[in-house]
Order: C-alpha cells, then structure tokens, then sequence
C-alpha cells in the first residue's frame, strides 16, 4: 500500500487526493445538482460532489453557493419532519478500551497487554460493573444505554463460541487480564437489566466491527450473532465502524478493520434479525468529497434493501490526539460541516432523520446544523469517553433544560423520543426531564 502520510498534511481532502482511484471530478455542473436538489429528484454521485463541494469548477467552497445548499437542505428538512428537533435520555456504558485493530483516527483504544497490570491506562468493566452503571442510570430516568467498546481478546459472544475459539490465537484467556469483560450476551443481559425482573432499557449495542468480533474463528452468520444478541436484550445496533464506505479510503486509515462489504454484511444480519440500526459516516480526515458521496450511496442503498435504518449520524473527525493528528490532519472545516449535514439530507431520501452531534461540533455549531437539514440533536450521554480520549472538549452531559431552552430559543420544539422513534413526546416544564422510561417520572436527570 502506498505510504499516504510520508509527508506533511495540512488538509484531508486535498493534499491526499492524488493518492487514490477515485477523484474529485463530475460529468454534470453545481446548478444541475442543485436544480435536481430543490426538484426532490433522487441525486447521483456526481449530483452529491457539486453539492459537497459547491462546484467542482471552483477552487475550495463558494460562500453564495454553500448557502445555496444549506437552505435547500433546511427546507428538505422542513417539509419532511417539521420543526421538531428529537433527543433522547441516554448513557454511554463503554465496556472495554482494549483493542490492538490499530485505526488510526482512534485514541480510544489501549492495546491488550495495558490490561495485564495493575494502574495500567486502560479500562475495562466487568459484567456486575456495568450492571451498576446502567442500575444507577435507570434510576435517574434514563432508558437507552449505548454500547461501543474495542475488541478485547477475551470477549466472546458467548459460552458456546468461548469452547470453539479456547487454545487458538482468536482467543486469549481472562485469567490473564486484570478484569474479566465476561461475553457479549453477558454483558447485553446486564445492561437490558432483564435479569432484576424490572422493566427493561433499551439497549443500543454492538457494532458491526464488534459483531464480525463476535463471530470469529467459526463459520456463524451475521443474522446468528444478532439474533442471539437479541435474544440477550438486545434491542437496536449502531452503524458506527463505518468510517468511509470506500476500500481505499479504509486500507489507508482502518486495515485491520472489517472492510466495506464486511460492514454491509453485518447491517444486513442485524436487520434480518429484526434489529433497527442507525447508520453514520466519519469524515474530515484522508477522505475526498466523491469518498464521501459514494458512502452515501451505499447507505442508501443498504435502506433500500433492509428499510432497518432509523437514522444518519454524519460525525466530523475529532484529530487531536490521534495518529492522523500526529500525522498533521486537522479535520473538516465549518462550512464541510454544515455541507455534509446538508447532503446527506438531500441524497438520503429513504431515511428521514438526520442527527447533529454536540458531542463533535459542540453547542453552537451542533445548533446550526439543525439550519442545515439535521432533526435530531442526539442524546444527554451522562457520559462520554471516545471522543473525549481523542481529543473533543465539547463536555460529556446535556440536560433536557438545556435542549429545551436552546431549541425553543431557535424557535424549534424540542421533542423527548425513543431510541427507535417510535415513541416521541413535546417537552414542557419546567421542571425539564424525562419521562418515557421505566423511572422516569419528568425529574431531571441530575440536580
């Protein structure tokens, strides 16, 4: 593979062009695509370039133009789902920060052997202890806890794969490692809280890098791994570790990762196990603007297969303390940003919400996106540890009153909703909290 970071970078999309197969180029004009844009046509590849980059018969992004797209994209919004902006109560219960996949956009993986020593900088939670965790977070109101963890070396979907992948080099013994992660299904059994004979949360968990993890070393099909999982309390799956939905893109910042098929391989088992998923895209790093049209594409594609996908999370390339960073890229611009926001809701016609992520662009900017075609302003979180590790400094909790004073100060209605939108609800008050979970009674989730 050619070595993209031998020299200095200071721009993700441009200085690394000339590296890849597919480039920045178009056979039709910005007007063309914004005429097909404003007529509700179904956009091209080509259609979603112009639009990402207002024109590629300009150098860098036109003011006028962009400004063009964003309104087009604000009025898509408009007639699609109103004024509503949508946030759920949710809580991170990352289990582990072992992983040795070696991404390179990542500091939230620590390598294994940071787990066989006492004081060591990684962390992993036992099963009881992310029964406590989510135990406390029910109590409080919340009624979603996402899970997105490394691939540590013990974890296995279950007993039955722990006796098929024991004594190969799949597999590395828990008695080696500070703490035990226990397996999968443990684990989703903890944190549905299905085990206390209470009501159970909604667990939004296991990524398809973790599910390809949970399948390996035996010939188990994707739709196995999620229908046993869901058995587990299960209930919906991220569509995170997707990254570029481009091979090329992929070799160059994620090969140890599972690969675009791979990816789509997985989506397509969770929803043939009847599991709901969200979909997303991390952009802003080696990336071009046709990589980005083309992830696109095929996630429009997956929704016009499987119709499992409840919405699109587009999340910018945090850098800071990441060996892409190291390497001098810096992320996308603002006005990327609020492009790509735009576009996705232009070109993704069959998939009716489209998130802003305070946790990426922080307060202001994640509000502006909600002018550029996104409707969901994502979750409280209680707390979170990916993207802090990496180097965002956005904060780790947002209260209701939070989301109900800024959205309604935009004049938006802020709107408490399910992890699968099937239940959604105006926020009044004060007081601000929730109120669709099994201990929530409307009190704020902290005082």
């Amino acid at each position: 593979m050619t070595d993209l970071f031998a020299s200095d970078v200071s721009s993700s999309s441009l200085s690394l062009e000339t590296e890849f197969e597919e480039k920045v180029y178009t056979d039709t004009s910005f007007e063309n695509a914004l005429e097909a844009a404003r007529s509700g046509d179904r956009l091209t590849v080509d259609e979603a370039v112009e639009l990402l980059t207002t024109g590629t018969d300009t150098e860098g992004v036109d003011a006028e133009r962009k400004e063009e797209v964003l309104r087009t994209a604000d009025d898509r919004r408009r007639k699609v789902v109103g004024d509503e902006v949508t946030f759920v109560a949710n809580i991170n219960n990352n289990v582990t920060t072992a992983c040795d996949v070696g991404c390179l956009f990542c500091n939230f993986k620590d390598a294994p052997p940071e787990f066989k020593k006492e004081g060591g900088n990684g962390f992993t939670k036992t099963v009881e202890e992310s029964r406590r965790v989510v135990e406390e977070a029910r109590e409080r109101g919340v009624y979603e806890v996402c899970s997105v963890s490394g691939l540590h070396p013990s974890l296995v979907l279950d007993e039955e794969h722990r006796e098929a992948v024991e004594g190969t080099s799949r597999y590395t013994p828990p008695d080696e490692f500070v703490k035990n992660p226990g397996t999968y299904a443990a684990q989703i059994r903890a944190m549905s809280s299905v085990e206390d004979g209470g009501e159970s949360l909604h667990v939004h968990a296991v990524t398809p890098e973790e599910a390809a993890h949970a399948r390996r070393g035996t010939d188990r099909s994707y739709r196995d791994v999620y229908e046993r999982l869901a058995d587990a309390g299960l209930d919906t799956v991220p569509g995170t570790a997707a990254e570029i939905l481009v091979d090329e893109v992929r070799e160059a910042i994620c090969p140890n990762k599972i690969d675009t098929d791979g990816w789509l391989d997985a989506m397509r088992g969770a929803a043939e196990a009847g599991l709901k998923t969200t979909a997303t895209v991390m952009y802003g790093h080696v990336e071009n603007e046709r990589h980005r049209a083309l992830h696109l594409e095929r996630v429009r594609d997956l929704q016009d297969e499987t119709d499992a996908i409840t919405e699109f999370v587009p999340l910018s390339f945090v850098h800071e303390n990441t060996p892409l960073g190291d390497r001098g890229v810096t992320g996308a611009s603002r006005a990327e940003d609020e492009l790509m926001i735009a576009v996705s809701r232009l070109f993704l016609d069959n998939i009716e919400n489209v998130q802003s992520s305070w946790v990426k662009y922080g307060d202001e900017l994640g509000a502006r996106m909600l002018e550029c075609g996104a409707n969901d302003f994502m979750g409280t979180l209680l707390s979170e540890e990916i993207t802090k590790r990496a180097g965002g400094d956005h904060g780790e909790f947002r209260s209701f009153e939070w989301y109900a004073e800024t959205l309604r100060s935009m004049g938006r209605v802020p709107v408490e909703r399910s992890t699968d939108y099937t239940e959604q609800r105006v926020v009044d008050g004060p007081p601000y909290g929730p109120t669709l979970g099994p201990h929530a009674d409307g009190t704020p989730l902290l005082d």
